[in-house]
């Protein structure tokens, strides 16, 4: 279940971190940041650092429980 949580949370944290990095002009180096168009908008993404960030809320949510 705390993966299912952790999910949205990870969302969130790639969101942010790729839209600070990718909007100056970086690629983030091993975070391979990519502009991705959805629909009408543009938005920042990497799948390596989702993949981090929700390993990260997985493991602090196991830990709480």
């Amino acid at each position: 279940m705390e993966f299912f949580k952790a999910v949205p949370l990870g969302s969130i944290l790639t969101y942010v971190v790729s839209l600070i990095i990718g909007s100056q002009g970086s690629r983030g180096g091993q975070l391979w940041i990519f502009k991705q168009e959805v629909y009408q908008y543009d938005i920042w993404w990497s799948w390596p650092l989702f993949f981090g960030a929700t390993g990260l809320a997985w493991g602090l949510m196991m830990l709480q429980r």
